[in-house]
């Protein structure tokens, strides 16, 4: 297996206390590229002088806005079944909890999707819960579909991707047939004893083939795969450096790691008390961790959903986060209930309520261009093509105008006064900074094009 447990616990003792020199080094080495060491990753885990941090705050900032430029990835979840099996202990759909269980019929995906699209998004995220019975692969499948062929007047989802529980090749082959994007699966928790420990009574509870199930899915096809950690389940630091080796597998398996890295917080939900767990982390930790991910994995994307507040979005978008949710419902047919009863349905507590318009203007202030670009996926450049186009740089050539590009649409369709004065400016100044001439004549082109109605236009 290749989490190795008592090599990470040995790692995490012997890179205590570490040397203002020994970290100062270390530092040296991520600001250059060079890649960190699982030994690296444990030491920098331990820094707590403000000093040190502060500066690993500022390389990871650097190492984001090298790679991924200023444009942040929106996207929302759609949850469409909340039908589980599982006990979980920390989740709000676990099978011994009394709550009304339903799964969507295609026309509700229809109308969830509708009612998503007329806020703007074209890439979401399908959640469901575990249920071979309620919620078949067969499901799924059509309830892609349905999403994929729903229109409105200004357009259609564009991307789809997916999380569901670990499955078969057979499985994952249909996912790969019915064209998603990322395959997306959280971990949890790398800490064997730990995941046991929290999955009692549970199809889910074989780690082993819950850890392996990235291995099926690209065997099946698929390259382009999001892990994650559900921070809060064990201890942090044993977590970070497992993720890391997770990734390393599968690039030495496979060929790709993460596409996506996912780092949600454990936080409230039905059926459960936050003091039941003793590895909840604080905001400053939880900063550090973001930090780290991204100095170690720097060509990886981070997504951060709405568990986290408005401020701390705001604050670790400039430390590694690269993709966004907004204007989330964790509720099965959450979103039409909101726009018809005003009311909200969640699986967990969503800290950050604002709609996807609000968190664009905030975005945009901030010098953030939002993009909603899929064009990768489109065009093939997925699992190791994408990465070797973002190592060399070359990857920005397209997303940075494609980013543009997609606010601009944005805007046109779905924004009002303010955002379009605001967004404007800043597409200007970002087409006056593009260097190649080629590549500045089209998006200015095509934003003309984009203002004279036409639509679903990338490079």
């Amino acid at each position: 297996m290749f989490i190795k447990h008592d090599y990470i616990e040995k790692l995490i003792q012997t890179s205590a206390n570490p040397t203002a020199e020994k970290v100062s080094e270390i530092l040296d080495r991520a600001a250059r590229k060079e890649g960190l060491t699982h030994q690296d990753i444990a030491t920098l885990l331990h820094v707590e002088d403000p000093v040190a941090i502060k500066r690993m705050y500022d390389i990871a900032g650097q190492l984001k806005r090298d790679i991924y430029g200023n444009r942040i990835v929106v996207f929302a979840p759609l949850y469409i079944s909340n039908y589980c099996v599982n006990n979980c202990t920390y989740c709000g759909y676990k099978h011994s909890n009394d709550i009304p269980r339903r799964k969507l019929s295609r026309e509700e995906i229809q109308q969830e999707v509708m009612t998503l699209e007329k806020m703007g998004h074209k890439r979401l995220a399908l959640e469901v819960g575990e249920d071979p019975v309620n919620c078949d692969i067969d499901y799924v499948v059509d309830a892609i579909d349905a999403i994929y062929t729903t229109k409105n007047d200004n357009g259609s989802i564009r991307r789809i991707n997916v999380n569901v529980a670990a499955t078969t090749v057979e499985n994952y082959r249909k996912l790969k047939a019915a064209d998603i994007g990322t395959y997306i699966l959280f971990q949890e928790t790398y800490h064997e004893p730990t995941y046991k420990a929290v999955h009692p009574k549970s199809v889910k509870g074989n780690y082993e083939y819950h850890l392996t199930a990235f291995d099926r899915a690209m065997e099946a096809g698929i390259d382009d795969v999001g892990g994650g950690v559900l921070f809060g389940l064990a201890d942090h630091m044993f977590e970070v450096i497992a993720l890391m080796m997770h990734n390393e597998h599968l690039e030495e398996a496979w060929g790709v790691g993460f596409h996506t890295i996912s780092v949600p917080r454990l936080k409230k939900a039905e059926g459960m008390d936050l003091d039941q767990f003793p590895h909840i982390i604080d905001d400053e930790t939880f900063k550090k961790i973001v930090a780290i991910i991204r100095i170690a994995v720097p060509f990886t994307g981070i997504i951060l959903s709405t568990r986290e507040s408005q401020e701390m979005r705001k604050e670790v978008l400039r430390y590694g986060v690269s993709q966004i949710s907004a204007g989330s419902c964790t509720g099965v047919g959450g979103y039409k209930e909101q726009e018809l009863l005003g009311k909200r349905t969640d699986q967990f507590t969503v800290a950050d309520e604002r709609s996807p318009l609000e968190v664009l203007k905030e975005l945009v202030t901030d010098g953030y261009i939002p993009s909603y670009c899929t064009a990768c996926y489109r065009q093939g450049r997925t699992g190791d093509r994408f990465m070797q186009l973002a190592k060399s740089g070359s990857i920005q050539h397209v997303c940075q105008p494609n980013a543009m590009m997609t606010l601009m649409e944005f805007m046109l369709d779905y924004g009002d006064e303010e955002i379009l004065k605001m967004g404007q400016a800043l597409i200007q100044k970002e087409i006056e900074n593009i260097q190649r001439v080629d590549i500045k004549e089209l998006v200015i082109n095509n934003i003309e094009k984009l203002k004279k109605g036409e639509r679903d236009i990338y490079l």
